[in-house]
């Protein structure tokens, strides 16, 4: 067990600190489009480097996806989702470390790839917009990733398949919500930008969890399993 959550602590600090770095640190640069290849990934990375130890599930809703697909037990997500969360906060203490080297950088301003909604955060977009986007893309992102990792599919191929799905994601939604569909993903970056940020963290703790939950529940009914 040891391995195993050291293992996503350290997945989950790549994905916040390739991720979020790239929107902080290169956004400017390389756009939305390269923000969400950065995501895209950095999941890539860790799923092969680190997969062989902890799944690398790098997110509580995935967690918590595969507790409901009868893949893991209460105990097992409890450890994870902590693991994750610590994860993600060294990734974006080291972020920002990084970024204040900068004589013009303001984590008040430029903040730490944070996500938000509402008035003055990217689109725009409203509350009622954010939860359903993230509710529904986290479904679809843990459906992908439980039909991926099942015994029927192809082995060699579910770290591709899970980190372009990401990227997808990130195409489709970083100006409604920057994209979480990770609850540990939004925390790091909230806890240390603060505000709004932390204000806004619920929605990226329930909606994620909701629809990963739901994707696993799915999963165990046979939906969308191939040996059902």
């Amino acid at each position: 067990m040891p391995k195993k959550l050291i293992a996503e602590g350290l997945g989950t600090m790549i994905l916040v600190l390739f991720g979020c770095g790239a929107a902080v640190l290169m956004g400017a640069e390389i756009g939305m489009t390269g923000i969400a290849l950065a995501f895209g990934l950095a999941i890539v990375a860790a799923a092969y480097g680190l997969g062989a130890f902890s799944g690398a599930h790098l997110n509580p809703a995935v967690s918590l996806g595969m507790v409901m697909a009868g893949r893991m037990t209460v105990g097992e997500f409890v450890g994870y989702a902590v693991a994750q969360c610590v994860g993600a906060l060294i990734g974006a203490l080291v972020l920002l470390l990084i970024a204040s080297g900068k004589a013009d950088y303001s984590v008040a301003v430029n903040g730490l790839g944070q996500n938000g909604f509402g008035a003055g955060y990217l689109g725009e977009y409203g509350l009622g917009s954010a939860l359903l986007f993230e509710g529904v893309m986290t479904f679809l992102f843990v459906t992908v990733i439980l039909g991926a990792t099942g015994p029927e599919a192809a082995p060699g191929f579910a770290g591709l398949a899970i980190g372009l799905t990401l990227a997808a994601i990130h195409l489709v939604g970083i100006n409604v919500t920057g994209v979480s569909v990770n609850p540990a993903r939004s925390f790091g970056p909230a806890v240390l930008v603060g505000g709004k940020a932390l204000a806004d963290l619920w929605v990226f703790v329930a909606a994620p969890l909701a629809g990963g939950a739901l994707a696993g529940i799915v999963h165990a009914i046979g939906f969308t399993r191939a040996d059902a």
